[in-house]
């Protein structure tokens, strides 16, 4: 499927998806177990679009990938924890934001840069290196920002996030550079695999806490969105103060306030119960709506900001 029209249904189906969870919570609700292996196979899809080149040009642009990483891990668990205080977030919405921050860039980013006319290939690399950064980083800074409020078990989550991200990441990655010619005529069904998952997990989520959403939609809400839109103003803002490149900050602006929600919500479920991992699951609609219509804005100003 064509990456701009899927970019453009991932919003919808993450509703309907939401929307499924909410009406139907016992269809969904008992499809709980398979969040972690959902994940997993998003994140090899994802591996089976990358080559061991995207992470080489990590080599080549040292001080962009640097700069985009610091912000990624900077800036968004720092925002999430600002966040849930100022609004009150109970604690273990206040773990789920954090995990959301202290995730790394989403694999939808790549797609919203492309829309937005951003720089692909820098996106596609932040996102790959990110991604091998987090299995230190997820639960350094999970444990750091959200330690005080609720145990946080980081060398389980250290292991967890190499075995769901990392391990399945490589295998793609292997499985594209050994059997290229097989991989090559079913890469293109990749984003789709990535969606079709994440939007499998967003149906759980919901389902699992459909009875407390009541409680705390309106709150987490707004905190979902205030997050996702300090990720983006900081991301496009210190970037823009950093190297002066628009197309980069546009590029670090949603690599920054894009997040792998689905590996939030995966370790919300399994470390902190189903209500932490709500969060990365409003996340992953409402990342996808604001990151569409910034790209479609910026698609139409490719000059000016």
């Amino acid at each position: 499927m064509n990456p701009a029209r899927l970019a453009a249904l991932f919003p919808a189906a993450a509703l309907l998806a939401a929307a499924a969870g909410w009406s139907w919570p016992g269809v969904f609700a008992g499809l709980a177990p398979g969040i972690v292996p959902l994940l997993a196979l998003v994140m090899f899809a994802m591996g089976l679009t990358l080559t061991p080149a995207d992470f080489g040009r990590a080599l080549r642009r040292p001080g962009v990938i640097a700069l985009g990483v610091a912000l990624q891990y900077a800036v968004m668990p720092a925002a999430a924890w600002l966040v849930a205080v100022v609004l009150g977030l109970p604690p273990l919405l206040l773990a789920g934001l954090v995990l959301v921050g202290a995730s790394p860039g989403g694999t939808a980013s790549n797609v919203i840069v492309f829309l937005a006319r951003g720089d692909v290939a820098l996106s596609v690399t932040l996102t790959a290196v990110s991604t091998l950064v987090a299995v230190f980083a997820t639960p350094g800074l999970t444990l750091l920002y959200a330690g005080q409020s609720v145990p946080v078990p980081a060398l389980d989550m250290l292991l967890s996030v190499a075995r769901i991200v990392l391990l399945p990441v490589l295998a793609g990655v292997v499985v594209n550079r050994l059997l290229h010619r097989l991989v090559a005529p079913v890469q293109g069904l990749a984003p789709l695999v990535s969606m079709s998952g994440i939007v499998m997990i967003i149906a759980i989520v919901v389902a699992l806490n459909a009875e407390r959403l009541g409680e705390v939609g309106v709150l987490l809400v707004a905190a979902v969105v205030a997050h996702n839109a300090l990720g983006l103003a900081a991301g496009y803002g210190l970037a823009r103060l950093a190297c002066r490149d628009r197309r980069i900050a546009r590029t670090l602006a949603i690599e920054v306030g894009m997040q792998n929600s689905g590996l939030a919500v995966a370790l919300g479920a399994k470390y902190f119960g189903s209500l932490a991992a709500l969060p990365g699951a409003l996340f992953s609609v409402w990342h996808n709506l604001s990151g569409s219509a910034l790209a479609a804005l910026w698609a139409r100003r490719p000059g000016r900001d």
